[in-house]
């Protein structure tokens, strides 16, 4: 089984690693910090916006399960493109809409992905896509987070249900046969 991996900014790590560990195909998810200029940068350093780096998932993936243009579909439905450097009540470049394609076939399937998502959204998309840069896994405490200390966050438990309930309405072929709880 051959893995690719894809690398997307949607807001806060946790609401989107959430969404993309229910997805068949997917073999991991990791949060993590991309697209900034400081070397090894913690999640704090992030938080105030200066490192250049959005908070991000690496998703790990079978192609021969779901595409990477499935992936890119998901990754649209399930947060909000269209607000520029925000997602709700996260604001700031931290919380950009960016994807990181990882080879050229990647930035023309992200080129084709954001123009799709402009048919649906009004073309009021914002997603930008950027180049491939440093990736820096986030604390080991996000990793994971929703199936742990997420589900007693208030914050996770007023976000991420409707994320994973676009999810499951919209993409309901496409869910691993034990999806999280939401």
């Amino acid at each position: 089984m051959a893995q690719e991996v894809a690398v997307f900014a949607g807001g806060c790590f946790w609401c989107t690693e959430a969404v993309f560990k229910d997805i068949t195909g997917v073999s991991s998810v990791e949060s993590g910090y991309t697209g900034g200029q400081t070397i090894n940068p913690t999640y704090k350093q992030v938080c105030g916006g200066d490192t250049g780096h959005a908070e991000a998932i690496r998703i790990s993936f079978n192609p021969d399960v779901v595409s990477y243009d499935d992936l890119l579909d998901i990754f649209f439905a399930t947060h909000d493109p269209t607000q520029l450097n925000r997602q709700g009540n996260d604001i700031g470049t931290q919380y950009r809409s960016a994807i990181f394609p990882l080879s050229p076939e990647q930035e023309e399937k992200a080129r084709a992905g954001v123009a799709r998502a402009n048919q649906d959204h009004g073309g009021r998309i914002v997603t930008t896509i950027e180049p491939k840069a440093d990736w820096y896994p986030a604390e080991d405490y996000h990793q994971d987070y929703w199936e742990g200390e997420g589900q007693r966050n208030p914050y996770c438990l007023a976000v991420i249900p409707p994320k994973l309930q676009k999810l499951r309405k919209s993409f309901q072929d496409r869910l691993k046969s034990a999806p999280a709880s939401a």
